[in-house]
């Protein structure tokens, strides 16, 4: 084997290299410069508009003033000298809207300006300022100084080499006789005017990570006061709530064994009492998981996870203990239901007990001596629940309570897609009603009709009826 062969062999490589980096360089520059894409420039903070309006000013000023150079001085047809500076002069106002498509627009305007001027000149064998004219130079710094505000770096710099390189074709390989130079000034200044852009894009960018960053910051802040609050309200909660009604619940455990022959009567009350202390105690133990979770909107925990399960949430099976608690604390409540029950999702269960719940607890609060009736209707497409009660038979205790009750039902409907109505009756009385649809936000809400309490004996007298 010649020594010849590695050589080329090297060679060939070299050279699949070198043009593979070509290709690279190409791509980037037409992934960078050949775009129509839309960048426009912002509205200023204190003049909104003021900014566009001089750049406007200054494209009049560089149509009129180029369209005389070229004419007069240029000794270019007029009609084809205001064509070219309209390109460039358009080339400043499509720069607020398009940069890019405004640099090729201005480098075709100086490109074809010089050789239509470069023509005069070697016929008629004057001097001209070549290749740049002033008005020309003036409105490329405009468009320049857009570009870089608006796009990468790497695409401001490549822009300016891109400028800089038919500058000094036009002017260096090319030339023309008896000419004044302006070619090096203009990079000069292109190259300023290109660096002054470039920094005041990077110190806007500055200005607004630093404000998202403030921003985020903030919230963060916000999050952590709210979990410290939630963390203090469980502490507090478990510290003074659940040590009561761990107190009761003992107390009314032991109360029997300090009676001697306790009545019957007594001890079923204190197991009601111990009972609702033990099931007030399991309801705020979860109330305090979720207020020590971070995200107490996730109700269940993923498979696998070490967290602790909620518990068991109550359903319509648990309505009738409901019931029986809310009379044995002295109201006399009337259940009833209709039509043919089936299977519901659990937050329709779980919201239809909050339901009646709440609007049983308002009544023992609010109505003093009236009497109440719980009746659900299971539709096909849902479930009706309507609590109502009669007239008072006395002023109500005031309430220290905050009135969250009917807001909190409310909610409860509205994140289910049902309905819920809460008003005062004719006859003294007043009525909770709600319906829950049962297969999801798709299926509407059945309208309130008095056909489904043909089913339920009214365990009242006429007149107490609402």
């Amino acid at each position: 084997m010649s020594r010849v062969e590695p050589v080329t062999r090297w060679g060939k490589r070299q050279w699949a290299r070198s043009r593979a980096r070509a290709g690279r360089v190409l791509r980037v520059l037409h992934d960078d410069l050949w775009t129509w894409r839309a960048d426009p420039l912002p509205p200023s903070v204190w003049l909104r508009w003021f900014p566009h309006g001089v750049v406007c000013l200054a494209a009049l000023g560089v149509l009129l003033g180029d369209a005389a150079q070229l004419g007069d001085n240029g000794r270019v047809e007029p009609g084809f000298a205001f064509l070219i500076a309209v390109a460039q002069a358009g080339a400043m106002v499509l720069a607020l809207w398009r940069p890019v498509a405004a640099w090729w627009l201005s480098m075709a305007g100086m490109l074809v300006g010089a050789f239509a001027v470069r023509a005069q000149m070697v016929v008629g064998g004057y001097e001209f300022t070549w290749p740049w004219t002033a008005a020309g130079l003036i409105g490329h710094l405009f468009v320049m100084l857009l570009l870089a505000l608006r796009v990468r770096t790497r695409v401001s710099v490549e822009a300016l080499l891109l400028t800089a390189f038919p500058t000094y074709v036009v002017q260096g390989l090319v030339g023309a006789p008896n000419y004044l130079p302006t070619g090096q000034l203009a990079v000069i200044l292109f190259a300023v005017v290109v660096l002054l852009g470039i920094a005041l894009r990077g110190r806007r960018e500055a200005r607004t990570q630093l404000a998202e960053q403030t921003s985020l910051t903030a919230e963060e802040r916000a999050r952590r006061t709210l979990l410290e609050e939630r963390g203090r309200i469980a502490r507090e909660l478990h510290d003074v709530v659940a040590h009561h009604m761990s107190v009761i619940s003992i107390q009314a455990q032991v109360a029997p064994l300090l009676v001697e022959n306790p009545p019957d009567e007594l001890k079923e009350n204190l197991a009601g009492i111990r009972q609702n202390a033990l099931e007030a105690l399991t309801e705020l133990r979860r109330v305090l998981g979720v207020l020590r979770a971070e995200h107490p909107n996730a109700l269940e925990a993923p498979e696998g996870s070490d967290a602790a399960p909620h518990a068991p949430q109550p359903t319509l099976d648990r309505l009738d203990a409901l019931v029986d608690n809310i009379r044995a604390a002295g109201l006399t409540v009337a259940l009833g239901s209709s039509g043919t029950r089936r299977p519901l999702p659990p937050g329709v269960e779980l919201s239809a007990y909050r339901i009646v719940q709440e609007a049983l607890s308002n009544v023992l609060r609010h109505a003093p001596g009236a009497t109440a009736r719980v009746h659900l209707t299971h539709l096909p497409i849902g479930l009706r629940v309507e609590v109502s009660n009669t007239r008072p038979k006395r002023a109500p205790a005031p309430s220290q309570g905050a009135g969250h009750g009917l807001l909190g039902m409310r909610e409860r409907v509205a994140m289910l897609d049902g309905t819920l109505t809460a008003h005062p009756l004719p006859g003294g009385g007043y009525q909770v009603a709600a319906f829950l649809p049962a297969d999801g936000p798709d299926l509407p809400a059945a309208p309130f009709t008095d056909s489904s309490a043909a089913s339920f004996t009214d365990p009242f007298t006429k007149d107490d009826t609402p």
